[in-house]
């Protein structure tokens, strides 16, 4: 395996990291500022001022829990942001987070870069949310399949795609168990060029199916590099929220793809902070491309 690395995703129009310090991060969304909780912002942040039009006030439970607090009217509803090609509702959900994940942005630069040479490449998403990922590949001329658990996150996707201008390209939208879909479709002999996954700490499916992480990523990697072959591009791993190392994932990818030619790597995303330059780790991920 390679060294340790970091994917930085850096200030951009639609998305600033504007502050962080005392556990939580001052970001921009677009013209739309909020306040969130962040543990790993252990340090001091650069200034006190903190305007917001919402803030997350966490619950006493650290896995979960809490609400929003409005200070106005423009965090209160939906509103539009971009990257790229890509157009996407953003809103408070009641999970802290705003309908998609912005420190993605240098793994959707990467994963493009991956399959800009394949001809009508097919990619698979799992734990798809928002359709953000999926979107960015469509928008590069991939063939996608979307697998999320969530009925709602798939219409929400799919919402994104009209917003995008992309509802007419070829994407298969599931509503899925990710697990039982990944199985499946090594029984049927299936290949892909690339995959993303996002898996959660916990989940249910949408026939009662329970997700836990430490449980069912091994088989998981394990179907994945199935639905794979020496002509596939990537694999691209992230895991959020959970005490798990990257050193950790990054063995478990290598033990299922060190048979494919490529290289197998791991690391930290991280987002750059507007006030400092200072990096705010995100979360870990393990990667597999054939180059």
């Amino acid at each position: 395996m390679a060294d340790f690395l970091t994917m930085i995703s850096e200030p951009r129009g639609d998305y600033r990291l504007l502050d962080s310090g005392g556990g939580r991060k001052w970001e921009a969304y677009g013209d739309v500022r909020v306040i969130r909780p962040e543990p790993q912002a252990l340090w001091t942040s650069a200034s006190e001022n903190w305007s917001a039009d919402a803030e997350f006030v966490p619950g006493a439970d650290e896995d979960g829990g809490g609400r929003w607090e409005h200070r106005g009217g423009k965090a209160s509803g939906e509103w539009t942001l971009g990257w790229e090609e890509v157009r996407f509702a953003a809103h408070c959900t009641p999970f802290r987070h705003l309908g998609y994940f912005p420190d993605m942005a240098p793994v959707w630069h990467w994963m493009r870069a991956r399959i800009a040479d394949k001809a009508d490449p097919e990619c698979l998403n799992m734990f798809g949310y928002t359709g953000v990922g999926t979107l960015t590949l469509s928008a590069a001329g991939a063939r996608m399949v979307h697998v999320d658990a969530s009925k709602k996150s798939v219409k929400a996707a799919r919402e994104n795609a009209a917003l995008s201008g992309m509802e007419d390209r070829p994407v298969r939208w599931i509503v899925e168990d990710a697990a039982k879909f990944a199985a499946r479709e090594v029984r049927r002999g299936r290949r892909y060029d690339g995959i993303i996954l996002d898996p959660p700490k916990y989940g249910r499916g949408p026939g009662g199916e329970v997700w836990q992480l430490e449980e069912g990523l091994p088989g998981l990697i394990a179907d994945c590099r199935a639905l794979l072959d020496v002509d596939s591009r990537f694999c691209f791993l992230t895991v959020y929220a959970v005490r798990m190392s990257a050193l950790a994932i990054g063995g478990l990818m290598q033990d299922h793809f060190g048979d494919l030619p490529g290289k197998v790597e791991f690391g930290e995303l991280a987002v750059r902070e507007e006030a400092r330059g200072r990096l705010l780790p995100t979360a870990i991920f393990a990667r597999w491309s054939r180059d």
